[in-house]
């Protein structure tokens, strides 16, 4: 009987919303504040999920120093104290806007390959405060 495991994990970005190709007003009128140069940041909060069966052996869905260093790799070193516009090319200049909820989509897509036979991704979640959060759940429209 399959179980889901949750973890979390922290990060410190800034990034800016901001749409070359409109006017300074336009990005105001849309984006608001996020629409300053050269940005703002967050500490973020990141929630992950696996789902698989639990080892007879070891009584585990996944090995926690495993899942670690997995999501430290491909999650949190590249994002950590970094400024998201310049270090994730999906969100340069021009290209996605890095809101919560692009990030969640990005994370999702690093972290889709990778993990132990039998065990899945069930869900990210990213939240950049208390009061605002994004998440992606297994079985849900897929892009």
């Amino acid at each position: 009987m399959p179980v889901t495991l949750e973890r979390r994990y922290r990060f410190s970005a800034a990034h800016r919303y901001f749409r070359p190709e409109w006017s300074e007003d336009e990005n105001f009128r849309r984006f608001g504040k996020c629409a300053f140069a050269p940005g703002h940041g967050h500490n973020y909060r990141l929630t992950i999920e696996v789902r698989g069966d639990v080892d007879p052996v070891t009584g585990f869905v996944v090995d926690l120093s495993l899942l670690d260093r997995w999501i430290q790799s491909r999650v949190v070193e590249p994002l950590d104290h970094r400024h998201l516009n310049e270090a994730i090319s999906e969100f340069a200049n021009g290209k996605l806007i890095p809101s919560s909820e692009n990030l969640v989509l990005w994370i999702r897509d690093q972290l889709r390959d990778g993990l132990p036979d039998g065990v899945t991704l069930a869900s990210v979640r990213v939240a950049e405060d208390d009061d605002l959060a994004a998440s992606w759940r297994e079985g849900g429209d897929d892009a």
